[in-house]
């Protein structure tokens, strides 16, 4: 019986393991990065103590040739890009961001101070995190020492005091396509509360003795998650926050793509508790951001999970034309299993979301996706067997795959 030589090819291509766990460390968040010039791969994830947060160590790396059959190649060993010094703050949160004109890839990430856990920062209005980045113009050969940001830019330092505590990405940033500019993802902790440093007092107070004393309930001084960017109009020399989105929104990810007129809209996809996805649409370049009615096609997980967006240029256009199309990628099951992805060929459109593609059977948690070219893209998942955490994966796919799986 005769071979189906594109069912072998696909079978090649099936996902390739870049970080596993064993016993110890674990390795979690993934996010990634193509060189188009290079034709590789850029990984990078968390590497920590224990599955908790507050055991992050290092940020890694890895570099991966991408071969002409569309199997991925890895360096070994890993490289550590950032480390946690002796007693000094934790790395998290990779988020690269690629500037065309100066070859530079920024690797933002978030330094949290005290090994303060998120809940901790949130209960005592005490943010610790601090946006960084460190910069390669080498496709991630040899790296820049660490820039703080709130110490290079007061404002920003300013701004960072009003939130209870707030995070870059994770996963990728975008350079729109005019080269003008660079944006980030942010999300964070926000409160309007006009009585904060009292309610903070006994939001203490409470965390202190593990008993609520009822002073620090009142609803309006509960942090509340959003998402907004932060970004540059000056190739990565200075950096400002848009504003947040109006609407309770957690990690996010942002893509361009251009509407029927030509515009650029800057589209933005975000974690929620439960339910289903928030969606919300920018005009002036990621600024200011409006959500759009959902259509309840994006599932939520229990309790939310991470998502990847990009944008990309319809086939038949050629390489270097503007993208029009989003793809985007999330477990399908509330229990944080079946990674798919769901294709968008009317972005403005939250119903025309297509069916999903599962990409992964099983446990599947934080995931980050690019496009490549010609068609080809790549998606980093956390996966396993039994755990979401087992591992670090990648599996590369075409966008005939898409269309065909998604029909099916």
């Amino acid at each position: 019986m005769a071979t189906n030589p594109s069912s072998e090819l696909e079978l090649k291509r099936k996902r390739t393991t870049v970080f596993i766990m064993e016993e110890k460390p674990v390795y979690r968040i993934p996010a990634l990065f193509y060189d188009r010039n290079e034709k590789i791969l850029l990984v990078f994830a968390e590497k920590r103590r224990t599955k908790d947060d507050a055991h992050t160590f290092a940020l890694v790396m890895k570099r991966g040739t991408v071969n002409e059959d569309k199997t991925v190649t890895f360096e070994e060993p890993e490289i550590e890009v950032v480390k946690k010094a002796h007693c000094g703050p934790r790395p998290m949160n990779p988020c690269p961001v690629f500037e065309k004109s100066s070859n530079a890839l920024f690797l933002f990430f978030i330094f949290v101070k005290d090994d303060a856990s998120e809940l901790e920062q949130i209960n005592k209005y005490e943010n610790k995190a601090c946006i960084c980045y460190i910069k390669s113009t080498d496709a991630g050969k040899s790296w820049s020492a660490v820039t703080h940001l709130s110490e290079k830019q007061k404002e920003i330092e300013t701004e960072s005091k009003n939130w209870a505590t707030f995070a870059v990405g994770p996963g990728h940033g975008l350079q729109t396509h005019d080269g003008e500019k660079l944006i980030v993802p942010v999300n964070g902790y926000y409160s309007s509360c006009c009585c904060r440093s009292w309610c903070c007092f006994f939001t203490s107070l409470c965390f202190s003795l593990k008993n609520c004393c009822s002073w620090c309930c009142s609803e309006c001084c509960s942090p509340t998650q959003y998402a907004l960017s932060l970004y540059s109009e000056d190739q990565g020399n200075t950096w400002k926050f848009g504003r947040k989105l109006q609407t309770n929104s957690g990690e996010c990810e942002m893509a361009e793509f251009f509407d029927d007129g030509d515009k650029s809209v800057i589209y933005c996809n975000a974690r929620t508790a439960g339910g289903y996805r928030v969606e919300a649409v920018s005009q002036d370049g990621g600024n200011e951001f409006k959500p759009l009615v959902s259509a309840k096609k994006l599932v939520e997980t229990r309790g939310g999970c991470q998502g990847s967006v990009v944008s990309f240029p319809p086939p038949d256009e050629g390489q270097d034309q503007k993208p029009k199309w989003l793809l985007y990628s999330h477990p399908t099951d509330t229990c944080r299993k079946d990674l798919g992805v769901y294709l968008n060929e009317s972005p403005h459109d939250s119903t025309t979301w297509s069916k999903p593609w599962i990409i992964n059977r099983g446990p599947s948690g934080y995931s980050d996706l690019v496009y490549m070219d010609d068609g080809w893209f790549a998606c980093l998942m956390e996966c396993g067997e039994k755990s979401e955490i087992e591992q670090i994966a990648v599996k590369v796919f075409s966008y005939n795959d898409i269309k065909k799986h998604i029909k099916e």
